[in-house]
């Protein structure tokens, strides 16, 4: 195993049950995913805390974290630093900004947690990437996004991705660039494309009969 695939060994994939963990937080002891289980949850990580751009998106999560309670979903904070230092963290937050932070924070003094998601980045010391893991209530990963230390996350990108990624479930179909806001199709949805020739035919006397947007039998959007 080469050296660069030691540190990413830990990296759940989308499709991968997410691992188990046992954490420390700052709403007490939790066991990942088990805690959530019947629940989505979105883990974001930060390198540290007291820092400027982290700091920004806590108070972006949580002003928009009963949108997330809305979906079914939980939010989890996790940085390389201490309980105390969260707290102290939180109550600045608190104090300065004027947003209470509702959400647990995950304590990883050791970054045994950022290690086993693989967060860490090679060359970038003990600090964790932002990483964001969207995890669906069976335990399996559905997303991943990754951004630099130095650009913030984009909250309504994971409120988004939460809300498509649950409506194509519920409705069996794929969604479309920007979607609700697709700038050609609004807020359709997207058929799969059949597979056989049989099928193909079949999806052109569908959307005959449906009344579905068709511009061919590979490409065909419907209501939802």
């Amino acid at each position: 195993m080469s050296e660069n695939e030691s540190d990413t060994s830990g990296f759940p994939l989308i499709g991968d049950q997410f691992p188990e963990l046992e954490v420390a937080t700052t709403h007490g002891p939790k066991t990942i995913p088990d805690d959530y289980e019947g629940q989505w949850f979105v883990l974001f990580s930060h390198p540290g805390d007291f820092t400027p751009v982290c700091t920004t998106e806590f108070v972006g999560f949580e002003q928009r974290r009963e949108e997330f309670e809305a979906l079914n979903a939980e939010l989890i904070g996790l940085s390389i630093d201490r309980v105390h230092s969260h707290i102290k963290w939180t109550e600045w937050i608190d104090e300065e900004l004027d947003e209470d932070i509702g959400f647990p924070i995950i304590a990883d003094e050791s970054g045994d947690v950022a290690d086993a998601l693989g967060m860490v980045h090679p060359g970038q010391g003990t600090s964790t990437v932002r990483a964001v893991f969207i995890v669906d209530p069976e335990g399996v990963t559905r997303q991943v996004l990754y951004y630099p230390k130095e650009i913030g996350r984009n909250v309504d990108e994971v409120l988004r991705s939460l809300e498509a990624l649950q409506t194509s479930d519920e409705e069996n179909v794929a969604l479309p660039s920007n979607w609700p806001e697709n700038d050609n199709f609004g807020d359709k949805a997207l058929l799969s494309p059949p597979g056989t020739v049989q099928d193909a035919e079949a999806r052109t006397a569908e959307a005959d009969q449906e009344g579905y947007e068709s511009y061919d039998w590979w490409f065909t959007l419907k209501e939802i």
